[in-house]
């Protein structure tokens, strides 16, 4: 029995549990399609659950095998996927050479820290099996360079995870936006991120900046995407103010202090001559996240807020005000409840969607590694700045690091 794609997208996020009474031959709309794909998880801590969840929650494909060198890690995935999720049992490799050549898989998703990503994919990427890689692809320029060498001619699917494109308030953002153009040209792009600090890490890597890459490369390559996506151009300059104001001032781990800043402010300058600002701050008691843009011909204006505290107000939101007599609007962009809760607002579901669509063979708008390569330009640029306190020039900046010396070394 087939179930048609177009109706399991009309009963996404739907609860097809309560059906489980009925005998197999009498499901339809609510049958459960066994997955065509497999892929193996390498690192199973928060973020690497979260695309467990997703891949089960999606269907088409199914995590046939976990690696993490954490006893831990492992050990609370696998009670996840198997008693929490119900989704059969999985394997446990010993070593990521194991995990990355098992003949088993189809595709590999990387969600190790961020300074092991170089060294993973230099495994990976000899299987030639589909890769995801989480963000931010690397933590410095020399490797980001290597994997784009890598990526050139790769054989098969290699998608970075910059989900939050796929965010509710930004889909709709960016298709008012760049689709309907709905504020004409688009002339300035405003972020803020106000969060709560850094969680735990294993080894507290995300404390420090040569293993996370600094706070505007770990945390903010989602924003700098972002501004790439909608200003459909390259950065030409970038200036970053940033103190580490209220988080972390006493952390210590095996001795050594952590250096992450928890506030800041970064203005990009683009080719076309679009300006970007970001407004960071990790000590605020909510996460709330805002995108305006303003173009010739009106504004719009994105927020998603997650409260902890009982005020009303809608968690997502979407405003456009245009000029000249053009309609206006307001509306609560969400997804179905399942898809909504189940990640970063649905975009880690929506993400593994156009995964397993590409490697079916369909062309998706997810971020590719050139993509994630210029995330990450800025985010590095960004900490440059803060280090120099004097204005980047992109130019300049990858001149230091050249293509050509890096990868032919």
């Amino acid at each position: 029995m087939t179930v048609e794609r177009q109706e399991l997208d009309i009963l996404a996020g739907f609860d097809k549990s309560k059906f489980d009474y009925l005998p197999g031959d009498d499901r339809y709309l609510t049958a459960e399609n066994q997955p065509k794909l497999k892929f193996n998880l390498i690192g199973t801590g928060n973020i690497g659950q979260e695309h467990m969840k997703v891949t089960v929650l999606e269907g088409r494909a199914t995590i046939n095998g976990l690696y993490d060198p954490n006893q831990k890690s492992i050990e609370q995935a696998k009670d996840v996927f198997v008693n929490e999720l119900q989704a059969g049992d999985v394997k446990v490799f010993e070593s990521l050479e194991e995990a990355c050549n098992d003949p088993e898989a189809d595709a590999l998703l990387i969600c190790t820290p961020n300074y092991t990503h170089i060294d993973v994919v230099r495994v990976a990427a000899k299987s030639k099996k589909h890769i995801f890689l989480e963000k931010p692809m690397t933590t410095n320029l020399e490797d980001a360079y290597e994997i784009m060498e890598i990526a050139k001619d790769y054989p098969s699917i290699f998608q970075i995870g910059l989900q939050y494109r796929y965010k509710p308030i930004y889909v709709e953002a960016i298709h008012e936006a760049l689709e309907r153009k709905s504020v004409g040209d688009i002339k300035t792009i405003s972020i803020m991120e106000h969060r709560v600090p850094f969680l735990d890490k294993v080894g507290q890597w995300n404390k420090f900046s040569e293993k996370s890459g600094g706070t505007f490369v770990e945390k903010c390559c989602h924003y700098f995407d972002l501004f790439n996506l909608f200003a459909q151009s390259k950065p030409v300059e970038v200036y970053a103010t940033g103190s580490q104001a209220v988080n972390f001032q006493t952390f210590q781990y095996e001795g050594e202090s952590s250096d992450i800043i928890d506030s800041g402010f970064v203005i990009v300058k683009y080719e076309n001559g679009i300006q970007c600002n970001f407004n960071l701050s990790m000590f605020s008691p909510m996460f709330y996240e805002e995108l305006v843009l303003c173009g010739n011909e009106g504004r719009l204006k994105a927020t998603e807020t997650e409260r902890f505290v009982p005020l009303e107000g809608p968690d997502n939101y979407l405003e456009i005000i245009r000029a000249g007599g053009s309609p206006s609007k307001t509306s609560t962009p969400v997804y179905p409840t399942e898809i909504q809760k189940s990640g970063h607002g649905g975009a880690t579901y929506y993400e593994h969607v156009y995964f397993v669509d590409n490697i079916l063979g369909k062309t998706t708008s997810t971020a590719t590694v050139e993509e994630g390569f210029w995330s990450i330009v800025v985010g590095l640029a960004a900490e440059e700045s803060l280090r120099t306190d004097e204005k980047v020039i992109i130019n300049d900046f990858l001149a230091a690091n050249p293509k050509d010396t890096v990868v032919n070394k």
